[in-house]
């Protein structure tokens, strides 16, 4: 659902219903196209490839990582995203971004990417040197929000992200019993996210510019690219300064907290 401002507010009350029961929303026009070509740029130089010459994309994606400059920080806090935040989070509850995170630059290519598994990202657990170590867990510890930063124009060839709407309810539901300890990945992923595997798809497209505010829990997955010009996104989280409750009263619940509770409720 495209952003639609009204009354000094970033989402609607539609889009925060979506929110609650999808995982995600989208915001178009959340940031500058000229600050996404500024950051392209940079992004280019550090690659080591040539985005005139397609014979110097040799690898069908690169990472990079953790870009501060100003390009990346003015795209990650304009006034529409802090809004946002506000509302899905809640005012006071979050921290702003300080660094962009990790660049995949994906490039057309025939060649398999090895890394277009069906996951969510973790959010704590982080010194066990196996990723697949790394944890989360019911209240989504030391994450608010999974964002993914459309850095170029991205259509349907294009390897957008891909999304299961719906599916943080499912893995709400598979991390309650696991209480403050939650699992790790590999638990997660043990049964290859078969019980979010009916939930539809989405595809994270849009113009330079959009940002996906997605629910911590939702399923998402990388594809190869089947297009003609590289694909620049990145995929920050964004930070809570105070950990989440899912026993705040009804009023004071933020929507991710809200989705997470009414999903053990059995209310979605």
């Amino acid at each position: 659902m495209p952003h639609a401002p009204h009354s000094g507010r970033a989402l609607s009350d539609a889009q925060i219903t979506q929110f609650i029961r999808e995982g995600f929303v989208r915001i178009d026009n959340a940031f500058p196209r000229a600050a996404a070509a500024d950051a392209r740029a940079i992004l280019w130089r550090d690659s080591g490839c040539d985005p005139d010459d397609p014979a110097t994309w040799t690898h069908p994606v690169i990472r990079l990582g953790m870009y501060d400059q100003t390009p990346f920080l003015d795209s990650a806090n304009t006034r529409v995203l802090h809004d946002a935040f506000d509302q899905l989070i809640g005012g006071g509850r979050w921290l702003p971004c300080r660094s962009m995170g990790t660049f995949p630059i994906r490039f057309p290519s025939a060649c398999d990417p090895g890394d277009t598994g069906w996951h969510v990202d973790a959010s704590f657990g982080w010194d066990q040197p196996d990723f697949m170590e790394w944890r989360v867990n019911v209240v989504s510890r030391d994450r608010a929000l999974l964002m993914l930063f459309l850095f170029s124009d991205i259509d349907e060839t294009d390897a957008p992200t891909r999304i299961r709407r719906g599916s943080h309810l499912d893995i709400a539901r598979q991390l309650a019993p696991a209480g403050d300890a939650g699992l790790t990945l590999r638990e997660l992923a043990a049964d290859g996210f078969a019980g979010s595997a009916a939930r539809p798809e989405t595809l994270a497209v849009g113009a330079a510019g959009t940002v996906y505010l997605c629910h911590p829990f939702l399923v998402h997955a990388a594809q190869p690219h089947r297009g003609s010009r590289p694909r620049f996104l990145a995929q920050p989280p964004l930070l809570p300064k105070e950990p989440f409750s899912l026993t705040r009263g009804d009023r004071d619940l933020s929507p991710v907290e809200r989705a997470i509770r009414d999903a053990i409720d059995g209310q979605l």
